[in-house]
């Protein structure tokens, strides 16, 4: 299982995991009690139940780079292009916007 933390800005919105029954998105509980609370997109919108799907949610697919920036990236780090979630962990740390992925690694699940 992959898990990775998504920021709104600078505060935890939710979790996103990829595991042998596809992609689940759950926003944080915490993140969800505030007033000021924003959907991270319009098609994820703020709820409590998970979002699950067999493919990666179209928002976090539109974050992964596209043409030379994605031959440069999956080059440079040796990823396959059909790994959605191991190009979205590994390209979108610091993206363009409000939302930004970061990984959750094995050693800090512990």
């Amino acid at each position: 299982m992959r898990k990775a933390i998504i920021k709104m800005d600078t505060q935890i919105a939710g979790w996103l995991t990829q595991d042998e029954n596809g992609y689940h998105f759950e926003y944080d509980p915490v993140y969800l009690s505030q007033p000021n609370a924003k959907p991270i997109s319009l098609t994820l919108p703020l709820q409590e139940k998970v979002f699950t799907s067999n493919m990666l949610f179209p928002f976090f697919d539109g974050l992964i780079p596209e043409g030379w920036l994605l031959d440069i990236a999956e080059k440079n780090w040796k990823l396959n292009p059909r790994d959605r979630m191991g190009l979205l962990l590994a390209c979108c740390k610091d993206c363009i916007g409000a939302v930004s992925v970061e990984e959750v690694k094995e050693e800090d699940k512990l």
